[in-house]
């Protein structure tokens, strides 16, 4: 996949989490609102290979990006000086990234709760402090 591609993505698990919230499919909001994080910091990722060549610098940098850890994909996307700048200034932001950073993959076999769900999305999602917009700014 190239950036524009998981860029795309990020913002149709973002759209299939509404959906799911909207239909009170708490559980599927949950799961899929975490992959529209995961798919933004891996245009992130694509952009700093864009710019810098890492790959070539780093032979198991390509290994390193198949992963879900949402901290570690902002570290292989060169963010998260960024990312530590911007909660040390920014409460909600911090608070936010501090729900968003719990979720993984296996989080499809848990039965997530309305409120669990909702918490997760409005920290990925909000116009002021969220995680997603945030990201965006590097993608």
């Amino acid at each position: 996949m190239n950036r524009a591609e998981f860029q795309s993505l990020s913002d149709e698990r973002l759209r299939d989490a509404t959906t799911l919230l909207a239909a009170a499919c708490w559980s599927g909001a949950y799961y899929i609102a975490g992959y529209s994080v995961e798919c933004a910091l891996k245009a992130c990722i694509l952009r700093r290979i864009e710019q810098t060549g890492v790959i070539f610098e780093e032979k198991k940098f390509a290994e390193k990006c198949w992963t879900h850890d949402l901290l570690d994909l902002a570290g292989l996307a060169g963010i998260e000086p960024a990312r530590k700048a911007a909660i040390a200034t920014d409460p909600q932001l911090e608070d936010n990234w501090m729900m968003v950073k719990d979720w993984n993959e296996s989080s499809r076999y848990q039965v997530w709760a309305q409120i669990k769900a909702e918490l997760l999305f409005n920290a990925i999602t909000d116009t002021t402090s969220g995680v997603l917009p945030w990201i965006k700014q590097y993608w």
